[in-house]
């Protein structure tokens, strides 16, 4: 039996209680770098038709051939890079092979290899793993200007493009841009902010004998310099440290002082979204009211950085799936992550609205290990607030090597 994952594109629904989850969308992971992830992915929605649209999905359709080549090779290795220029090395002329981009090809041996990662973090056996139903194609790396998906004045995106005769064209594409990101887009031209480039391909289709795509420019950015634009309280003096579990029904966060001693906890409840039927956007705009509640409380209760599950870990999940009877790993609940990872990078797109630090820890032992279960005992918390405080010491634990 096969068990397919989301699709990509928007967010995705949130679970229902019967634990099922209707097929929906989902935005990709930020990037694949280590434990606690500096950087952050905004996403600007497009709309093409003609030949651009071809030139698009063409691109999006090598990227993913050379993909799935580069991950049956990596699965039948005994022994496999350390380092991403190691990955690199050893896999990207199967890649180019494919898509004649040296920059596409890199970026398909880096998601293989965060696919990789994410098993390994997750207790998920990586040969058991197949590609799930996306279309896309990333560089790998930040840089600027990026060469191949190209921020140019007047926020258009000059884009490198393979048809499938191998040639290579440039196409371009002008998104939507939120009145919110003209500053920070602004800012990586003027300031020359090195910044890498994604293209999702979110439907596609053909209307009056002509091709379209809709789809998404997606521009991961250092995250301090996202952060000095999305301020929204411009000093923030406290000096507590937050913890946060992101669950279904609820956020949970745990306040700790520097001597990781709990000085409050509280839970923001969004329970009536995971009734069967409910609207999607209605639920997101409710878990978009809880998610600022819970920073406007963390603010005016001293919490000066905040620390979540690395979205990095659980977010490759959107990008694979995974045979039925290898899914046991209670670490491992393949739709209930990716909602979890979607909740977790809003919450670090909106901290900087109140002046809070967002960092990540590894996913692993948050929920399930010997050192939450003594937390729940020690201080009678219930299993989410004292994964919430778990998270919050791991983070504090970093922060003081």
């Amino acid at each position: 039996m096969i068990a397919h994952c989301l699709l990509l594109g928007g967010l995705p629904g949130p679970p229902h209680r019967s634990g099922s989850l209707p097929v929906a969308g989902g935005s990709l992971p930020l990037r694949v770098l280590g434990s606690f992830v500096d950087y952050l992915t905004i996403r600007l929605p497009f709309n093409v038709d003609g030949g651009v649209a071809g030139e698009l999905l063409s691109t999006a359709w090598l990227f993913k051939i050379a993909t799935y080549r580069v991950l049956a090779v990596v699965k039948q290795q005994q022994i496999l890079p350390g380092t991403r220029v190691g990955w690199k090395g050893m896999f990207r002329s199967i890649a180019y092979g494919v898509v004649p981009n040296r920059r596409y090809a890199d970026g398909a041996v880096t998601l293989v290899m965060g696919i990789y990662e994410s098993c390994r973090a997750l207790g998920v056996d990586f040969k058991s793993v197949e590609l799930s139903d996306w279309l896309m194609f990333q560089q790998s790396e930040l840089e600027y200007p990026a060469k191949s998906i190209t921020l140019k004045p007047g926020y258009e995106f000059h884009v490198t493009t393979v048809r499938f005769d191998g040639s290579v064209g440039r196409v371009v594409i002008k998104p939507t841009i939120p009145r919110s990101y003209g500053e920070l887009l602004d800012a990586v031209l003027t300031e020359r902010v090195g910044y890498m480039g994604r293209v999702v391909v979110s439907d596609y289709g053909v209307r009056s004998n002509q091709l379209w795509v809709h789809g998404e420019i997606q521009v991961t950015v250092p995250m301090d310099v996202y952060y000095e634009r999305m301020a929204r309280h411009k000093k923030n003096s406290g000096k507590l440290i937050g913890g946060v579990d992101v669950n279904t029904d609820r956020i949970n966060l745990a306040i700790i002082n520097e001597n990781g001693e709990l000085i409050d906890h509280k839970t923001f409840w969004f329970s009536e979204v995971t009734a069967r039927g409910f609207p999607r956007h209605r639920a997101w705009s409710i878990i978009g009211m809880r998610i600022h509640e819970m920073l406007n409380y963390a603010y005016h209760h001293g919490v000066k950085t905040l620390f979540l599950e690395n979205p990095e870990v659980l977010g490759r999940l959107r990008l694979m799936w995974v045979r039925s009877g290898d899914r046991k790993h209670e670490n491992y609940n393949h739709k209930v992550s990716i909602f979890r990872s979607s909740i977790i990078e809003r919450i670090a797109m909106k901290a900087p609205l109140y002046s809070i630090e967002t960092k990540y820890v590894n996913p692993r032992g948050t929920t399930n290990s010997k050192e939450h279960d003594e937390l729940m005992r020690k201080h009678g918390l219930d299993r989410h607030t004292a994964s919430a405080y778990l998270t919050a010491l791991k983070g504090l634990t970093h922060q003081q090597k």
